[in-house]
């Protein structure tokens, strides 16, 4: 078995043909030296040094010795889905029975003048996290770009450590359509409150270097910022060159049936790569989340083995800001209609409903801890597919574990 690509859903997916039974060679071949790791925490704990890189390994390297997996470090140049082989760009080649393709995205970079400039940087591995958090000093002067769940953790993290931040956004609002719009104001609030600056409706323009090394940061607007370090966070492109090389149907992604696997027998797609179909409307869809990551890898594994197994997990995520959390279930860009139900601790959560009145998502925001137990429910709730009557969903005095 040989999966390209050794982050979460490469190691996930390594670690559970393993579990699942196969007893044959597996080749996890990634670009990267470290081993496979989780990447929530490179936004934040790592940045604010409350974790070390070693914690967000998957497994210790003597547990993918002991499971004989083989972590190659390298490039797949190509891939013959009729031969079933690989081609690396060193000359190696590998015979293959199934192949996953686990190879994620790049980040997408600003096309701006002085985007290449050395203090111009992005976040997606390990090595951009350790580079960020030694520039994470006091008074240190941090422009995010990008007001989405990345930049927006980047920029708490930066706060921690005490330097001054900037955050360019430039649609109307943070969150773009990811969360209801008073959640995303009350986002903006608490990130006002802890002392970053918040710029919506602009971008840079330009990036220069003056005289005294600093970064001169041009925006649409005319206003020029003073950066020592700009962070972008403004999405990633699919890395799905190898499959269109291959032949493989690609759309922004690579195409994939519910199953996980490609137009081509035998190969599959799991994680940040992979155009699947909702299991809402059969629309294509592709999620970035460790949720879809952790759940996407285990399937695929088990569908290179012939389970033929439909990928149905609900999509998920969270986004721990200071002391608050966002958390979002199943799709809410489907409701035509919400309703709110306040928690306690000023937290609340929307649920979100399709023209049927069928419940399809839930948005959470609220405090550390106040907030999860609810949101847990919710989120079952929301899985369930039933179809609740907005106004019980909205009354506090109604338990949500009654619903279920």
């Amino acid at each position: 078995m040989a999966i390209v690509g050794a982050g979460h859903v490469g190691g996930r997916a390594a670690q559970t043909l393993r579990q699942a039974g196969w007893n044959g060679a597996i080749a996890m071949i990634g670009a990267e030296t470290h081993l496979p790791y989780e990447r929530p925490p490179l936004s934040k704990g790592l940045l604010t040094g409350e974790r070390e890189a070693v914690q967000c390994q998957l497994r210790t390297s003597d547990a993918w010795r002991e499971d004989r997996i083989d972590h190659i470090v390298g490039h797949v140049q190509s891939f013959d889905p009729q031969a079933r082989t690989l081609q690396m760009s060193d000359g190696r080649t590998f015979a293959y029975e199934a192949l996953l393709l686990a190879t994620g995205g790049r980040p997408r970079r600003l096309t701006i003048p002085g985007a290449e400039l050395d203090g111009v940087i992005v976040l997606r591995t390990l090595d951009d996290a350790a580079t960020i958090e030694r520039r994470f000093v006091p008074d240190a002067r941090i422009v995010l770009v990008g007001g989405g769940f990345i930049g927006l953790e980047v920029a708490a993290s930066a706060r921690k450590r005490g330097c001054e931040v900037t955050v360019l956004e430039g649609a109307p609002r943070l969150l773009g359509r990811n969360v209801p719009a008073s959640i995303a104001a009350r986002v903006h609030a608490l990130h006002e409150q802890n002392g970053a600056q918040i710029h919506v409706n602009t971008m840079p323009s330009s990036i220069d270097r003056r005289d005294d090394s600093a970064l001169a940061v041009t925006l649409t607007n005319g206003d020029v910022l003073t950066a020592d370090t700009v962070i972008v966070g403004i999405g990633i492109e699919p890395a799905d060159e190898l499959a269109r090389e291959a032949g493989l149907a690609v759309n922004r992604g690579i195409v994939v049936d519910a199953s996980l696997e490609t137009s081509a027998r035998g190969v599959f797609a799991a994680g940040d790569v992979a155009l699947f179909p909702s299991r809402y409307t059969a629309q294509l869809i592709r999620q970035e989340t460790w949720h879809n990551a952790e759940t996407q890898s285990r399937v695929a594994a088990r569908n290179m083995l012939g389970a033929a197994e439909p990928y149905r997990a609900l999509p998920w995520f969270w986004s721990d800001q200071y002391d608050h959390q966002l958390q979002v279930a199943g799709e809410p860009a489907l409701g035509v209609s919400s309703t709110t139900r306040a928690l306690d601790s000023d937290a609340e959560i929307h649920f979100h409903f399709d023209a049927n009145l069928r419940l399809v998502g839930a948005s959470g925001y609220g405090r550390l801890g106040g907030l999860a137990r609810e949101m847990r429910l919710a989120r079952m709730l929301v899985d369930s597919g039933n179809t609740i009557a907005p106004e019980t969903l909205a009354d506090s005095e109604v338990k949500l574990k009654s619903l279920l």
